[in-house]
Parts: C-alpha cells; sequence; structure tokens
C-alpha cells in the first residue's frame, strides 16, 4: 500500500478541485486550492521525496484556451521528475508516445478507451501497440448510478454502460500495467472513501491499483487498509497539506509501505 502522489492540473495552475464540479463549459471546476507554485515545484518535491508512480491529470478538455499551458506545467513537472510520473488526460494513439519521450513513465487514459459509452478494444489494441501495455494505465474512475459504479468518460462529466465490477477489472487487467480509480462522487471532498470501491480492488492481485477520493484522514488510510487487503495504494489531494489540507505530508508518507 504506497502512497502516490498528484499533480492535477487546470486552467493553467495547479490545483485541487471537487470532482463532480468539473465542466468543460467555461473551463469551470470549483476550487478547493489554487497553488502558487508551479508543477515543477511538486515534481521536484515528489523526486526528493523518491515518491515514484504519481499522476499527472490535466483537467481541461484538448480543444480549451487553457489546454496548451496546462500542457507546459506538465512540462515543467515530467522534466523535474523524469521517469517518476505518470500522466492523464486527452491521451490517444497519436500522441501518447509523446508524453513518454517528455519524461513520463506511463500514460493513464480513459475517455480514448471508453467511446460512445463502450469499451472500445481496437482504441484499446492501438494504445497498447504505440507505448505496450508495461506503460499503460487505464483510469477507470466511477460515480454511483441505480447502487452501481459505473466508469465515466470526458474529465468525469458523462456515464459509460460499463459498470465497475470484478469482471470487467479481469477482463482489462490484461491490457495494461496499472488501474488507477478516482471514486469521482467523493473527490476532492476530504469526508471518507468510498468503501465498496476500495474492497473491490483489494480483490485484485494481479496488476497494481490506486485509489483516489475522499480520503480525509488517517482513520481513512486505516479503513482503505483494511477493505483494499494492504494491496490497493493510495492518493491523498485536497487534504494534504501541501494542498492547503491537514494531513501531513512527511506522516502520510511514513504511512506509506513503499
Amino acid at each position: 500500500m504506497r502512497f502516490r502522489p498528484c499533480i492535477d492540473i487546470h486552467n493553467g495552475s495547479v490545483k485541487q478541485i471537487v470532482g463532480g464540479s468539473l465542466s468543460d463549459k467555461g473551463d469551470y471546476a470549483r476550487d478547493n486550492f489554487v497553488s502558487v507554485q508551479d508543477a515543477g515545484f511538486y515534481g521536484r518535491l515528489y523526486r526528493e521525496k523518491g515518491l515514484y508512480g504519481g499522476h499527472i491529470i490535466i483537467l481541461n478538455h484538448a480543444g480549451s484556451e487553457y489546454y496548451e499551458r496546462d500542457l507546459y506545467q506538465a512540462e515543467l513537472a515530467l522534466s523535474a521528475f523524469e521517469g517518476g510520473l505518470q500522466i492523464g488526460g486527452g491521451i490517444n494513439a497519436e500522441n501518447a508516445g509523446s508524453f513518454i519521450e517528455m519524461g513520463a513513465s506511463h500514460v493513464i487514459v480513459t475517455s480514448y478507451v471508453f467511446r460512445e459509452g463502450r469499451i472500445d478494444m481496437e482504441n484499446l489494441g492501438k494504445l497498447e501497440k504505440a507505448v505496450g501495455k508495461e506503460r499503460l494505465v487505464l483510469d477507470l474512475s466511477c460515480r454511483k448510478k441505480d447502487g452501481s459504479y459505473y466508469i465515466v468518460t470526458d474529465r468525469w462529466q458523462n456515464f459509460t454502460d460499463t459498470v465497475l465490477s470484478a469482471g470487467t477489472l479481469e477482463m482489462l487487467a490484461g491490457h495494461c500495467a496499472e488501474f488507477l480509480v478516482h471514486a469521482v462522487d467523493v473527490e476532492g471532498k476530504a469526508k471518507g472513501i468510498e468503501g465498496p470501491v476500495a474492497e473491490l480492488l483489494g480483490n485484485i492481485t494481479d496488476i497494481p491499483c490506486t485509489y483516489a477520493g475522499g480520503i480525509g484522514s488517517f482513520e481513512d488510510l486505516e479503513k482503505l487498509r483494511t477493505l483494499g487487503k494492504g494491496r490497493v495504494d493510495f492518493t491523498v489531494g485536497s487534504a494534504l497539506d501541501i494542498f492547503g489540507g491537514s494531513m501531513s505530508l512527511e506522516k502520510v508518507c511514513a504511512f506509506s509501505d513503499g
């Protein structure tokens, strides 16, 4: 159970947002924290602490007026910690290789693989060919609807028809190196984790899984350790002191197994 740090980039700044508030219209998100530091600062910090396997998420869509500024910030982070960070946001088979060349260890993908609400195996195959499954992370971020957790795309705004289930995870595990799962309904709220999601990920043994969403205390981390059987890595965002929260980065690092 390792701590995986994050760098979320929106409108050209490093931010922590309420995940469910994100909208392409007007490039809007409800902010929890907007950093005065650039993304390179966080890349250097994570490198100095040996925090490999964290992720950069670009939260604006590729057509946004802010997207180029987001890319610039992402480049700063990747240059500061070459080979130490993953990146997601607007990744497809055509541009995935360029992010690896930029210094990313892995690319993180959702929307390109889940097209029109369904798993697009052809696009998944193109990604595997472009960067290799050993460099591919599938972001299976989810929201609850009708009692089940459905994978959501397009910066968490659109539901697919794919339920996050043991069968889905088993099928996709053969096509990627890792899973990243944001529990979007609690993302940025620091009021507790989505227990059923953590428990589901705890049953995955084939590849690493990282859980994000709702962690606001060390009690939440203990709960995640229990439900995830010690197998599920974790991200702390808004609750972390470097993002304006109350959880000490040093203590979170100490809690981590690696």
